[in-house]
């Protein structure tokens, strides 16, 4: 039974923190993203509660991505970058040097797309 998808897009619109230190164009994107793959989890959740818990892990796995492109973009951010990629167990290639932020965010959300569950 699909759950109700309004409180969940709710929820994710609500937090602040999907969106900190980005840019406004990596900002819509990662939005886009979470919305997106919050209603396709809605429309295939089990139950309320499975819902929820999916979209929970989104946002979280969201605000990691956002720090990750935050921090690769900032000068001598690199290194913390790898380190939170490591941490996250992010299994997108890293960029092989310096990329404008829209464009590292646009390649993360399509390999995302691309791999999904990864």
């Amino acid at each position: 039974m699909p759950t109700s998808c309004d409180p969940l897009l709710r929820f994710v619109l609500r937090d602040e923190a999907l969106t900190r230190g980005l840019g406004d164009v990596e900002a819509r994107m990662l939005i886009e993203w979470v919305t997106d793959w919050t209603e396709l989890l809605a429309e295939a959740a089990r139950s309320e509660d499975d819902a929820w818990s999916c979209v929970r892990r989104l946002c979280r796995r969201a605000r990691a991505i956002g720090r990750f492109v935050q921090l690769w973009c900032e000068p001598g951010g690199q290194g913390a970058a790898a380190q939170l990629a490591a941490a996250e167990r992010f299994a997108w290639p890293l960029p092989p040097g310096p990329v404008e932020a829209p464009d590292l965010m646009h390649h993360i959300l399509t390999w995302e797309n691309q791999h999904p569950g990864k």
